[in-house]
């Protein structure tokens, strides 16, 4: 009972301030800490992997306690002994798939940090793909006279996480993908000069289940690209449609072209 009201709660909670209000629940409910960490998905944090001297993102899918595995190098920061890792198959998939994604991000998104974390799982594998962005903000102040619509970015950031379950059929060479993503974005804008500032942040959760052939572990790393792909289009879609669309039409109908000349 404790638990799904606390669930109901997060999913009203800013993605931007989910951290703090995640802590403040676990004061209230300290037996829902493990529960409520594992369940709860929070913005990503990024850390520098000092063997490869390459970022990676820091999440519940590669921790160990108060360490964080690196995808480059396997490793743990800080360092821990006995950390878990994945078997030497599922980790040479992980490296296929690391880069992989990480072509992917460089294409999709110009920028950012990307890491994929994978893990043995009863039937197959798991894994998680993990995409972290800051939005660039302008570096150029808004004159007194310029359009509302184009008012500047202050801050922003893109945090997509794609879960994946493969179940694997080897003698029938084909597999089960279940792919579960959640976006959390969140955007801010001002216009310089006038009281207007504007947050936009929010999260959707969404699912999709395919069955493919595969060949060798590049096949499933292509597999999982695909509907990796496929579904951030949708979310991205989705997202423009539910927040921007909406917000759009609130401000429009509360705020006239008159009233921003003003």
């Amino acid at each position: 009972m404790a638990f799904q009201a606390a669930m109901d709660l997060t999913r009203r909670m800013r993605p931007r301030h989910v951290e703090q209000d995640l802590s403040d629940m676990l004061v209230l409910v300290p037996d829902l800490v493990d529960d409520l960490l594992s369940a709860v998905d929070q913005p990503l944090k990024v850390l520098k992997c000092p063997s490869s001297g390459k970022d990676f993102i820091v999440c519940d899918y590669n921790r160990d306690g108060d360490s964080y595995r690196s995808p480059w190098s396997n490793q743990y920061v800080p360092p821990l002994e006995d950390g878990i890792v994945p078997s030497e198959e599922i980790r040479s998939l992980e490296l296929c798939a690391l880069e992989a994604f990480d072509q992917y991000r460089a294409l999709y998104y110009d920028g950012g940090v990307s890491s994929t974390y994978f893990w043995d799982n009863e039937g197959g594998f798991a894994c998680c793909i993990a995409i972290h962005k800051d939005c660039p903000t302008s570096p150029v102040p808004m004159p007194e006279n310029a359009d509302p619509a184009q008012a500047a970015v202050t801050s922003g950031t893109w945090n997509s996480i794609h879960v994946i379950e493969a179940k694997v059929s080897d003698a029938e060479k084909r597999a089960k993908y279940k792919l579960t993503t959640t976006v959390m974005l969140s955007l801010d804008a001002s216009y310089q000069g006038k009281s207007s500032e504007f947050d936009l942040s929010g999260s959707l959760t969404r699912t999709m289940e395919r069955e493919k052939s595969f060949s060798d572990k590049t096949s499933h790393v292509a597999n999982m690209g695909e509907m990796v792909e496929e579904m951030e289009g949708r979310m991205r879609d989705a997202l423009y449609e539910v927040y921007f669309g909406k917000t759009k039409e609130v401000v429009r109908a509360i705020r006239t072209p008159e009233d921003e000349r003003r």
